[in-house]
């Protein structure tokens, strides 16, 4: 049996340890077809977000962390660059009618699930624990997934139907940024 829940410190080893199991450094080019992380977390910035209630992990039932899900305010993101990118490129976007700001949105992601869980429902119910929490504070979640990430655009457009609404240039790489309604259930999907 899989447990969702907010991670506490005692799981930065095991978000640490599937973290290098799937970083895009650490890929072949055929692994690289099946998802990848790109961004490496360090102890302090893990601390950090589980301080915030930012981050979400899947045990099974050895309490191995076999899924995580990040989710936090741009202020805790836009420590790394893309993310000012990200924030820069808000006024011209909206969504569901919606101009989207710093204060209706916060960034998901990244999202991380060991391979031997993929296909069983883990995103859906690891996405659900997540948007729970932060539905109490924002309407509008945003996300970005390297366009070459294909495996991980099916899985948030179709599994959990996040939509395309905007696409941006970032270090010699091009990423799609998605939107998704927070009122919306994954679990009905």
């Amino acid at each position: 049996m899989i447990n969702t829940r907010l991670a506490y410190k005692q799981d930065i080893e095991g978000v640490l340890l599937l973290q290098e199991k799937y970083l895009y450094r650490n890929l072949s080019e055929e692994e690289r077809k099946q998802g990848f992380v790109t961004t490496p977390f360090t102890i302090s910035q893990l601390k950090e977000i589980i301080s915030l209630n930012g981050l979400f992990i899947a045990e099974n039932d050895t309490n191995e962390v076999v899924a995580y899900a990040f989710a936090g305010s741009w202020k805790y993101f836009e420590q790394w660059d893309i993310f000012k990118i990200m924030i820069a490129r808000m006024p011209q976007l909206s969504f569901n009618e919606n101009k989207i700001t710093t204060e209706n949105t916060f960034q998901y992601g990244p999202i991380c699930i060991d391979k031997k869980y993929r296909g069983t429902g883990l995103l859906n119910q690891l996405f659900e624990e997540m948007r729970i929490e932060f539905y109490k504070k924002y309407p509008i979640s945003i996300t970005f997934i390297n366009k070459v990430n294909k495996i991980s655009i099916k899985a948030h457009t179709k599994k959990l139907g996040w939509v395309i609404i905007d696409e941006f240039e970032f270090n010699n790489n091009i990423y799609i940024s998605l939107a998704f309604d927070m009122k919306n259930s994954v679990l009905l999907q």
